[in-house]
């Protein structure tokens, strides 16, 4: 008898993870929904209050504009909030059982593994993203972007982000190869993105010195940027400059992480597995 044949290679597929995982469970479901919609309540009054007291701009940005990057910056911190620990899919989880030399035993090379992992971790945040969107601007909350030319401007400083900020966030998983353990130096990370991104606040309300030292850092490039560009604190002049730099720091951390990816392969080290 012929052998069966073999289903066809589809690494792509891989992507369909997280989402999929997600959508199996309804209770994940509502309470993302309850909680972005508690955190978008919070900020919109929170930015309104701080400027009660003020009638003109603070650090170049009105109430409008304020509350308009906070409310954007509560969305796209969804991007980045599934949790693979409960499922022990992270890298650390995988190097400290020793189930991460599968990863490099598989088809699929694991630099790409992880970066379909991540796709699809993005794509699902995104379409939440979307949503919350798409309803802040029907119930007023959040104003269109300040010109057409700051739209465009802002959406493809918003992918240039998300790229930064993989390879900012794969530089962490990378760690564990030499480390072993990560979580104190994830936990740093993830505090240092949301400062010097300007997720806590915009980066105008920081001290001159506090900007400049973010300038030499990626972490501004993967959230002000693009949320800067959408309200219109970075004029559509300065926009191919913005998205130039946020392009170098891309291209210069995946040159990094390619390499870090090799040295990674040639000492791979299982604790307990």
């Amino acid at each position: 008898m012929a052998a069966p044949a073999r289903a066809p290679h589809r690494p792509w597929r891989t992507a369909w993870i997280t989402p999929r995982g997600e959508l199996l469970s309804p209770p994940r479901l509502t309470a993302t929904a309850l909680r972005l919609t508690v955190q978008v309540f919070l900020v919109v009054f929170l930015w309104r209050g701080l400027y009660a007291q003020t009638d003109g701009a603070v650090a170049g940005l009105d109430r409008e504009q304020a509350v308009a990057y906070a409310v954007l910056a509560v969305l796209a911190l969804r991007i980045r909030e599934l949790d693979r620990h409960s499922g022990r899919d992270t890298v650390q989880q995988h190097l400290h059982h020793g189930t991460i030399v599968y990863w490099f035993l598989r088809p699929v090379a694991p630099r790409r593994y992880h970066a379909l992992r991540a796709l699809g971790d993005q794509l699902y945040g995104f379409a939440w993203v979307a949503a919350g969107y798409l309803l802040c601007r029907s119930a007023g909350v959040l104003p269109p972007p300040a010109s057409a030319e700051a739209g465009a401007a802002f959406l493809a400083g918003v992918v240039l982000g998300q790229l930064v900020l993989y390879r900012v966030m794969l530089l962490v998983d990378l760690l564990c190869f030499w480390t072993l353990r990560d979580g104190a130096a994830l936990r740093i990370v993830q505090f240092a993105q949301n400062l010097l991104s300007g997720a806590f606040a915009p980066l105008w309300f920081f001290p001159g010195w506090f900007r400049t030292m973010s300038d030499f850092l990626p972490f501004q490039a993967t959230l002000n940027t693009p949320l800067s560009l959408y309200i219109g604190r970075i004029p559509p002049s300065e926009a191919p400059h913005a998205l130039l730099v946020q392009a170098v720091w891309a291209v210069g951390l995946a040159v990094l992480t390619r390499w870090l990816w090799h040295r990674a392969a040639l000492r791979v080290v299982s604790q307990g597995g």
